[in-house]
């Protein structure tokens, strides 16, 4: 399991540096939907990318560590099916998105779980955090 923890994490760290650099880089281009939204939109979306991008160094930082602290994979988590929530306001206020974003709903939703239930996998294998871990 420790391993699987260590896959995915890393996997989620750079598919997200990715994403937000793709976002940062095209802007409303970068958003299904978002052709004519002008130049707020974009704004936002160009900074939310530079945010998602830090969202995905702290999940290289937390995998980077020995053992993965599994209050920063929870932490992490968290933040993701925060986002998922977000969206499902969203479609409850304005109605359904583009296919897309429905898609990035089920992985926001679905993901998170698998994250808490592996969060300590790496900690029971060297029986605890290593270095005396970080606040919780």
């Amino acid at each position: 399991m420790a391993k699987v923890l260590r896959a995915l994490a890393q996997l989620m760290g750079w598919a997200c540096v990715a994403i937000g650099l793709f976002h940062v880089a095209l802007g409303n281009a970068a958003l299904p939907g978002a052709d004519g939204a002008g130049a707020t939109v974009d704004s936002w979306g160009r900074f939310m990318g530079a945010v998602f991008t830090g969202y995905g160094l702290a999940w290289l930082w937390a995998v980077r560590q020995r053992p993965v602290p599994a209050w920063a994979v929870r932490w992490l988590a968290g933040v993701f099916l925060l986002g998922g929530a977000g969206r499902l306001i969203s479609l409850a206020v304005h109605g359904r998105p583009h296919w897309f974003q429905i898609v990035l709903t089920v992985i926001e939703l679905g993901l998170p779980p698998v994250f808490f239930w592996l969060a300590d996998a790496e900690e029971r294998v060297v029986g605890g955090p290593v270095g005396g871990g970080a606040a919780r």
